[in-house]
């Protein structure tokens, strides 16, 4: 079998609008290595999104799903409920940032997590508004797509959006945004767009995914949590991407000296197995009455049994001490790289979370196309890769934690013979 004859199946059978990252089809995968069709073998730098941050069929993950698999797979939590939800919910519970009591739901994706975040803080305030960033991913379907900060791809040919949503510019220090812009344009809001007082939530994204790897600034986060408490808003950090180890912590906002009122989880939660969560406030939780959340599918007991193991590995294997090891380590490879490579703008990082960021160095313009080039080339060799960023000219390194130190180096010295061969 092929790749280019299943590039050429798919063409025939799915959806366009189904993007494709690589033309590369796996066959099979064990930690941060993966094997396509043709028997090629590749190193994973991007781990289905950051969603196996425990590696490719973890053994104990595998063992855990099987387990379940031979008890029972479907019954649905809403019609007979088992105890791994409630147990799960306690341990999310426990390790969710602050201190005041916290309760849980379970989902099975990132979309739907913040979709139900924003219906449970409307139960909650009574409100219709709802604020998000510019840049920030937030999922694809509609409330979602609406809160999502970019049009292309996610938005131009699907709209009207859902009303009351409101964007307000991102801090990024290179792209000439700073803190005090974005917190101008939010108060601008609140006196010509939207009042505060209809304003159910506040959702950000600690680190944005899709648009670059951007890290929160401190101040701002302060600056919401008192706005947020000012006007009884409900913050919601939208955790999906930077969740469960990811950088360097169990959750990105224990790196903030403030707390959420709401967290959406999914992704690395299940190591592979589609599991989502919202959880926080207990009486913001408990706003929405009996029968307002849930889903067929939302806490599958295959995807519940997947995630204690994964909360397992985390804890067995010191997982956010390893991510933040890794994180310096590569961090400090692209520092040095930086002067072969004078495109490299700049290089972002909060624990495993780490990103380079390409423009002309004399002109300042955004390359994407020396992100496709260096993804392709880096292909090429034997390195996936994945883009991001609102110019299209972000790379974003989202290896498991688990990867082995020579499979780490190994994925090094590719990148630094295809950034350097790109570059000149």
């Amino acid at each position: 079998m092929l790749n280019s004859d299943l590039a050429t199946r798919r063409n025939d059978a799915i959806a366009r609008g189904v993007g494709m990252a690589t033309s590369v089809y796996a066959k099979k995968a064990l930690n941060a290595e993966l094997w396509d069709v043709e028997g090629k073998r590749y190193i994973d730098f991007a781990s289905g999104i950051a969603v196996v941050n425990t590696g490719h069929s973890h053994p104990k993950i595998v063992d855990a799903v099987v387990k379940q698999a031979e008890l029972f797979s479907h019954t649905c939590a809403q019609v007979v409920p088992y105890e791994s939800y409630i147990s799960l919910a306690e341990r999310l519970n426990a390790l969710l940032p602050g201190d005041f009591e916290k309760k849980t739901v379970f989902l099975s994706t990132g979309a739907e997590a913040v979709e139900n975040a924003v219906k449970i803080a409307k139960a909650h305030t009574k409100r219709s508004g709802v604020i998000a960033f510019s840049g920030g991913f937030h999922g694809r379907t509609q409330y979602a797509m609406a809160l999502t900060g970019k049009v292309q791809p996610y938005k131009g040919a699907f709209g009207p959006m859902v009303p009351d949503v409101f964007h307000v510019p991102f801090p990024v220090a290179c792209h000439g945004v700073s803190v005090d812009a974005s917190l101008a344009v939010l108060h601008s809001l609140f006196r010509s767009s939207i009042g505060p007082d209809r304003v159910a939530a506040i959702i950000i994204e600690p680190v944005q995914g899709e648009g670059g790897f951007n890290i929160v600034p401190s101040e701002l986060m302060r600056a919401l949590r008192e706005i947020c408490d000012t006007h009884g808003i409900v913050l919601i950090a939208d955790e999906v991407q930077t969740g469960f180890a990811r950088t360097g912590k169990m959750f990105a906002m224990e790196h903030f000296d403030v707390c959420a009122d709401l967290t959406t989880m999914a992704k690395g939660l299940g190591g592979g197995y589609p599991i989502s969560a919202v959880g926080g406030r207990a009486e913001i939780m408990d706003a929405p009455a009996a029968g307002g959340l849930g889903g067929t599918f939302g806490g599958s007991p295959i995807g519940l049994a997947a995630a204690h193991a994964v909360l397992d590995v985390i804890d067995d294997e010191d997982l956010c001490a390893r991510g933040e090891r890794l994180g310096q380590k590569l961090e400090g490879f692209l520092r040095d790289l930086k002067s072969d490579c004078p495109q490299i703008q700049e290089t972002r990082r909060l624990g495993f979370m780490v990103a380079a960021e390409f423009a002309d160095p004399s002109t300042g313009e955004p390359r994407a196309d020396l992100v496709a080039a260096i993804r392709q080339d880096a292909l090429n060799q034997g390195l996936i890769l994945l883009g991001c960023g609102v110019y299209g000219n972000v790379i974003r390194f989202l290896a498991p934690l688990t990867i082995p130190d020579d499979h780490f180096d190994e994925a090094l010295t590719i990148l630094s013979d295809v950034m350097k061969r790109v570059m000149t």
